[in-house]
């Protein structure tokens, strides 16, 4: 025999199902908008301001990584040369080539998502005015504090006369050995007698790449750290090491921490997270929520 439903039971059904529906849509909304972290408010009261560096999130357009950022709670981001803006946009890069139209998007962008671009790099800067001058004028032009280099030993005077003439700072970068500024020291030595706004910025996994203890690094720095690409790693002096969630490898960030506060350092803290490239957000929240909870646990006298 066939069933047959009335009219009053077809609208029930239908009308659970629609709601259903919805309410599955709405679920979703909501998911796709929280935010994974609630950035870092016990850091910012140290004055230490974390946000992601771009490079993070490669696989993806600067735009997505402004979005991604924004979902960490973070108001912070360090652009890295080359990357696609947008998808509606690929061609056009983040770089000092960006036309004046193009930076007004960028800068819209970053002002509704409530982002700064504090830092730019790693970029080149050879010993020649006119070049680093371009770079120099990008990053007025952009907002940005700190330029991160890993720079041509001969253009020191001339970044010098640029550091202080726009009130930017420039970051030596270290890349694992053999590269130019592996080592701390050498980056102690080619910033003697130079501007405050010439100083390092500390990359403590590509230190560890390179069997130097991060906390060593940072301590033997005292006074000439401006920023970080900040990491922790599974394995320590492997280069082929990776990153994982903050406080869960070998890096002893808390260790670390402790003393960029005993040296009541205010820094850029740049999240450079070069691992599980595609789904990489679980984990660098993970490590917003670390970096946040010993912050706090340091101003409380509790390290």
């Amino acid at each position: 025999m066939k069933k047959t439903i009335d009219r009053r039971n077809f609208l029930m059904a239908t009308g659970s199902a629609t709601a259903a529906v919805a309410l599955t849509g709405l679920l979703d909304s909501h998911a796709s908008a929280a935010k994974l972290a609630d950035g870092a408010p016990n850091a910012e009261k140290l004055g230490w301001h974390l946000g992601c560096q771009a490079y993070s999130f490669n696989r993806f357009t600067f735009c997505e990584a402004v979005e991604k950022n924004a979902s960490l709670g973070l108001h912070y981001i360090e652009a890295y040369p080359g990357q696609k803006l947008s998808k509606e946009k690929p061609d056009a890069k983040t770089n000092e080539s960006m036309s004046p139209e193009i930076r007004k998007e960028v800068k819209k962008r970053l002002a509704d998502a409530g982002v700064k671009m504090v830092n730019y790099g790693v970029c080149g800067l050879p010993n020649n005015e006119d070049t680093c001058r371009r770079t120099f004028e990008f990053a007025k032009d952009m907002g940005v504090e700190t330029i991160v280099s890993e720079p041509a030993p001969d253009a020191f005077d001339v970044i010098e006369k640029l550091c202080d003439q726009y009130k930017i700072n420039m970051a030596i970068h270290n890349h694992p050995a053999p590269s130019r500024y592996w080592n701390y020291e050498t980056v102690l030595k080619v910033c003697k007698d130079r501007t405050k706004r010439i100083g390092a910025c500390a990359d403590t996994g590509h230190w560890m790449r390179s069997g130097i203890n991060p906390l060593e690094a940072v301590k033997g720095l005292e006074g000439r750290i401006i920023s970080f690409h900040f990491k922790d790693l599974n394995k320590f002096g492997r280069q082929g090491s990776h990153d994982v969630p903050w406080g869960t490898g070998k890096a002893n960030v808390k260790g670390i921490l402790a003393e960029v506060y005993r040296q009541r350092l205010k820094a850029v803290f740049s999240i450079e997270y070069e691992h599980n490239w595609m789904n990489s957000l679980p984990e660098i929240a993970e490590s917003v929520k670390y970096f946040d909870k010993v912050a706090a646990e340091l101003a409380a006298g509790q390290q």
